[in-house]
């Protein structure tokens, strides 16, 4: 069952989901415009749009956020450079995807994905002279539909990302304003991979509460391999009652477990 895991499973593992995402959105942001299917075109615009969001906010701390999926550092000048120049003044909606219908073989649903700052969508080939009337008429209904159906995606795109951007950026500014707790009071957090989560944005008890278990697997796991033998399983609920100050509860847990770890 796949309880509280969102997204699209695009038919792969996570890690090979995850490198697929950050490839792709590695090669939007070099090449401004890719050609995929549609279900991988949809998920790259909710991967790639907040990491060029937290790009506008040029530190060191985005910067290793954004380097931890876009692992190009080629790309990685271009995006806080070139791209965030055009596109800084944008509050949301930085790509537009354009349907390109069926495939033949396996008739998957095709389309564009483009940062729409460097791409004009729509753009009318230029027509042989010796075309009938019927063939025009025809040809400009389809340009007419195409073009609607991208102002209905943009339209929709745009209430969606400035939805998110706007709880993005106060997730952001709650980061930047809270204090840094000692994440090593949570027992199988040592001071390393208390180095670790700080690395990932994880800096206080109420960021590890709410961080899923699968994504602290990932992030041990990038970590090496001497990581992968910690078990981050009563991490978040250790976090939550030291983020409730209810220490004497979190005390009464932490007797209970070994090393981080619930006795079997």
């Amino acid at each position: 069952m796949r309880h509280r895991v969102k997204g699209r499973k695009l038919g792969r593992t996570a890690s090979h989901r995850t490198a697929t995402l950050r490839n792709l959105a590695s090669a939007l942001i070099k090449h401004k415009k890719i050609t995929t299917t549609l279900a991988k075109a949809k998920q790259i615009r909710l991967f790639v749009e907040p990491l060029i969001t937290k790009a506008k906010n040029d530190s060191v701390h985005s910067r290793r956020l954004v380097a931890r999926d876009i692992q190009d550092r080629e790309v990685v000048k271009e995006l806080f450079g070139e791209v965030i120049q055009k596109i800084g003044d944008r509050p949301g909606g930085y790509t537009r995807i354009v349907k390109l219908g069926n495939r033949l073989g396996d008739a998957s649903e095709m389309a564009i994905i483009e940062l729409v700052d460097y791409n004009d969508t729509a753009t009318v080939k230029s027509k042989p002279k010796k075309k009938s009337t019927k063939v025009k008429e025809k040809t400009k209904q389809k340009e007419k539909k195409v073009i609607e159906e991208v102002k209905t995606e943009e339209i929709k795109a745009e209430e969606v990302i400035e939805e998110k951007t706007e709880e993005s950026e106060k997730v952001e500014e709650k980061i930047d304003t809270a204090e840094v707790d000692d994440l090593t009071k949570v027992e199988g957090v040592g001071p390393k991979i208390a180095e670790l989560l700080n690395d990932a944005g994880i800096t206080t008890f109420a960021q590890l509460a709410k961080t899923e278990v699968v994504k602290l697997r990932e992030i041990l796991y990038d970590a090496g391999s001497k990581y992968k033998s910690h078990d981050p399983e009563t991490w978040p609920e250790q976090a939550k009652l030291a983020a409730e100050n209810n220490w004497e509860e979190l005390k009464k847990l932490q007797d209970e477990l070994d090393g981080g770890r619930a006795k079997k």
